[in-house]
């Protein structure tokens, strides 16, 4: 250790010193210091140093063999964050200035002609980027898993019945397959709405430097292609000055959160003894430290709690984003933090509710008798009155509505109501109406395109798998 002592700048801060003669405020490095979280984009910083200084060398503004120096050093560098022996200090305020210190005790003097032509702005936001791009990378695969266990699930039980609702009270019956099917389509939506995000975002705004770009001859094209980006961003202000890579994203995981908080209250309901519709192991579910009986959703209940933290994260940003002028202020700090933990918790509730759905299994025998309650084939009757009757609709469903008020009167589900019943309200009813009264008849009869007759639940599910898979094989 150098006895000399340290002059005022140096000991200010060694990064951005030479402009200020005293050290910051305690509380001002308190607020300003970003490390604790923003050490998560160490992979991504390191990556993006990499490929600014091959660029480097390759226009000639530093020479190969210091490329060379610099990128060995940070793949030590990185090599030492993987194995937890690197050491953050919050004295350098950020992940960028822990890396390149590190560098510089590694290396020496090469280390600093890493930040030539390019600015902590472009970097963060460079890093930023890769960092959500490999999120939205990671949210696709799981998705594409859930997608493949509900489809899965979905032809497994194609035949078996169960009630659907419409304001929670029983409306026709449906399949379980069928059910489980409709989330197949609303996360194939979702990952629609990531694609696009990431598609959005794959422009790199290294080089952008400051806000004005460089006078250097750098190849942001060169970059770019390095990093993994479709082309370099076109406005350098632009560049360092905007989050809608990370708004867009959080939009879409916001959506996909309140999809998966649907289906994990789905699973609370059904859980209950009230329902009972479906069983989960002691692998996704808890007890009670008081009552021995109880067997707790706890894994659907966090799942859904979960769209609250990344809806507000959405809304988080937005507030920070929006009175900023350009270009880049130092308010865009509070945009990692937030936008980290909802990008957490998504990827966990994906990954819990991947897992329960492997896990559960349907009460076949209760979801069919809820499934005759509430004279859920009312609707077929009306379309009998008007397939065989040719009774106009708005006619038919008044018949069948005094028929029921007839059944509920004599305590009998529609099926066991007698004939002569029914014939007192339209005469012409014959016997054939038994043929669409029971659950079964109605859900086989649901043929269109997107019904739940269990032949169009089967196809759809096998087509889901075969498409998924064909995906997943592909890369």
């Amino acid at each position: 250790m150098s006895d000399t002592p340290k002059s005022k700048s140096q000991s200010a801060n060694a990064m951005w010193g030479g402009r200020f003669s005293a050290s910051p405020a305690e509380i001002m490095q308190e607020i300003n210091a970003s490390i604790d979280f923003d050490k998560a984009l160490s992979p991504q910083d390191i990556r993006g140093s990499k490929a600014h200084a091959s660029m480097l060398a390759e226009q000639g503004i530093i020479t190969k063999s210091d490329a060379r120096e610099i990128v060995k050093g940070l793949d030590q560098v990185l090599a030492e964050i993987q194995s937890g022996t690197f050491t953050y200090s919050r004295q350098l305020e950020d992940v960028h200035m822990n890396v390149e210190s590190r560098l510089k005790t590694i290396i020496g003097e090469p280390a600093g002609r890493l930040h030539t032509a390019r600015s902590r702005n472009d970097q963060v936001a460079t890093d930023f980027r890769l960092w959500v791009r490999d999120r939205i990378d990671a949210f696709d695969k799981g998705l594409a898993m859930l997608q493949r266990a509900l489809a899965i699930k979905a032809e497994r039980h194609a035949d078996t019945v169960m009630p659907g609702f419409t304001h929670l009270q029983p409306a026709q019956p449906v399949t379980f397959g069928h059910h489980l099917l409709a989330y197949v389509e609303m996360l194939s939506r979702d990952r629609g709405r990531f694609a696009d995000a990431r598609a959005r975002l794959n422009e790199s705004p290294l080089g952008s430097a400051a806000l004005a770009g460089t006078s250097f001859p750098i190849d942001r094209h060169r970059t770019a292609e390095a990093l993994g980006f479709d082309r370099p961003m076109a406005n350098s202000l632009d560049g360092v000055s905007d989050r809608d890579f990370a708004l867009e994203t959080l939009a879409a995981a916001s959506i996909c959160a309140i999809h998966l908080s649907r289906f994990a209250e789905e699973i609370v309901i059904w859980m209950t003894p009230q329902f009972g519709f479906i069983k989960l192991t002691d692998k996704f579910t808890t007890g009670s430290s008081i009552m021995p009986q109880k067997r707790n959703p706890d894994a659907a209940e966090l799942t859904r709690a979960k769209v609250g933290r990344i809806a507000g994260a959405f809304q988080s940003l937005a507030m920070v984003m929006k009175g900023l002028p350009l270009a880049y202020s130092k308010d865009m700090q509070e945009d990692k933090e937030v936008t980290f933990d909802a990008c957490e918790s998504l990827g966990l509730a994906i990954a819990a509710m991947t897992g329960m759905v492997d896990d559960m299994e349907p009460v076949a025998e209760t979801m069919r008798a809820a499934a005759g309650r509430g004279y859920s084939t009312a609707t077929d009757l009306a379309d009998w009155l008007v397939r065989t009757l040719k009774l106009p609709f708005r006619d038919a469903h008044h018949v069948t509505g005094r028929i029921v008020a007839a059944a509920e009167a004599q305590g009998i589900d529609l099926e066991a109501l007698p004939l002569a019943t029914m014939q007192a309200i339209e005469p012409r009813i014959s016997k054939d109406v038994f043929s669409v009264l029971s659950v079964d008849a109605s859900v086989k009869s649901r043929v269109s395109y997107g019904g739940t007759a269990p032949q169009n639940v089967r196809k759809m599910a096998r087509a889901w798998i075969k498409r998924l898979e064909k995906a997943s094989a592909a890369g």
